[in-house]
């Protein structure tokens, strides 16, 4: 115990030694300048902060306002189209039909639309895009062609929809071979474009 006391009490009185050279703060940074240290810490720690995405994913926030920005127009285009698709055959929909649908097909659509717009840029989704386009084009395009009154007035609005938001997703070569294989196969088939 007593050896412990001694080599505290020894370490606490010992006493601080200077530098051997007084150097002013200004010509220390002169220094770490002129050597270029920082610049070395910095350059190491660029190739990491690179190396991850170059692209800063948005706050939920901005996430969450750009696709409001796209889900009020689309769903105007459905309302529209639902509307105009009952007037082509002289049925004169309700504000409670209409509302009806709304409830239905809006969860659905905001659903969509979020989560297509966070995953916008990747290359699998530009191809899901692609492909729904596919799809969503040729069978309206079939339905106003073939199809019953009652089915066009339940499916096409909502294809309608889904083929315009694909097209303005789609990076715009997508969307010029999405919609030339749709006009070709439109034209192959005999397929009307307008009833």
């Amino acid at each position: 115990m007593a050896k412990k006391r001694q080599t505290t009490q020894a370490a606490q009185t010992t006493p601080v030694q200077k530098p051997l050279v007084e150097i002013s703060e200004d010509e220390q940074w002169r220094l770490i300048e002129q050597t270029g240290v920082l610049r070395k810490i910095s350059d190491t720690q660029k190739p990491r902060e690179t190396s991850t995405d170059n692209v800063e994913p948005l706050p939920l926030v901005d996430e969450i306002f750009n696709a409001v920005a796209y889900i009020i127009p689309l769903t105007s285009f459905l309302i529209l189209m639902d509307i105009l698709i009952h007037l082509q055959y002289a049925k004169r929909p309700t504000a409670g039909e209409i509302a009806g649908r709304l409830v239905t097909n809006f969860p659905i659509l905001s659903i969509f639309v979020f989560y297509t717009m966070r995953h916008k840029a990747n290359p699998r989704m530009q191809l899901a895009l692609s492909i729904l386009s596919l799809c969503a084009g040729p069978r309206m395009i079939w339905l106003i062609n073939r199809g019953s009154w009652l089915v066009n007035m339940r499916q096409c609005p909502q294809f309608a929809t889904i083929w315009l938001y694909t097209v303005i997703q789609l990076n715009v070569n997508w969307a010029l071979l999405t919609t030339v294989m749709i006009g070709a196969w439109a034209w192959f088939t005999g397929m009307k474009l307008v009833p």
